[in-house]
């Protein structure tokens, strides 16, 4: 399982060198062994992730062996995701300001670009406060997890109102490339709507086939090289 727990900690370097996370954000996958966990780092900003920051949690988010270290308050984001759907092999939670004005406002997110067609064409929107009431907007149990893995149903994203977004791949670099291109197109298509209100988003043919053609391994490996030759990976081991 090195080589797992090692890509999983490359991919927090990754998503940090990428803009997508800063301090704060996590990325996990499910256990390879043991369907019913799922590995993630302790509490810390993922840029300096190592492996032996990886920890081991049960689905409902209690960690197997602590040893003293301090999850992610919002872990249970993704034991929720994992109970609820199958076929996820990997979670990414961040709070991409480019993604952000999309949960606040009635303007749909949609795919403008052919590595955008990831997201995937129905982006819901998860509002804590309409089962919960006023919050600090962070998921700290597996009550809100579940409400939020509910509004994510079968599709890969889920914004969350003035938060930010959840984020679903059948693997660790799925995930990782729909998380990137999420806040991609997030910025395009806020750039395209302040230069015209008439906006060609991609047709449902060319995001089936976009989609299609994004799931296969030579693109996502060729996308996986260029951002770890970009990532910094001293002292990860």
């Amino acid at each position: 399982m090195r080589d797992e727990l090692r890509e999983l900690a490359v991919a927090n370097r990754i998503l940090a060198r990428e803009g997508v996370v800063d301090a704060f954000g996590h990325v996990s996958i499910r256990h390879p062994q043991r369907p019913d966990r799922f590995l993630m780092s302790r509490s810390r900003s993922p840029e300096l992730v190592t492996v032996a920051d990886l920890m081991e949690f049960d689905l409902d988010g209690t960690p197997v062996e602590p040893r003293g270290r301090t999850p992610y308050s919002e872990r249970f984001i993704h034991g929720a995701i994992y109970e609820r759907r199958a076929d996820v092999g990997a979670v990414v939670h961040n709070h991409s300001h480019e993604v952000i004005p999309y949960g606040i406002t009635p303007v749909k997110l949609r795919p403008v670009l052919h590595v955008g067609a990831a997201i995937g064409g129905e982006v819901p929107v998860w509002d804590i406060r309409k089962s919960f009431g006023d919050t600090d907007l962070l998921v700290v149990n597996m009550a809100q997890a579940r409400d939020l893995a509910a509004t994510l149903g079968a599709n890969r994203v889920a914004l969350m109102r003035g938060h930010g977004c959840a984020v679903a791949g059948s693997t660790l670099r799925e995930a990782v490339f729909t998380a990137i291109y999420l806040q991609v197109n997030a910025r395009l298509q806020t750039e395209a709507m302040n230069l015209s209100d008439q906006v060609e988003y991609l047709s449902p043919g060319e995001l089936a086939r976009a989609k299609d053609m994004l799931s296969q391994p030579v693109g996502l490996d060729r996308a996986w090289e260029y951002w770890i030759a970009r990532a910094d990976r001293s002292g990860i081991d």
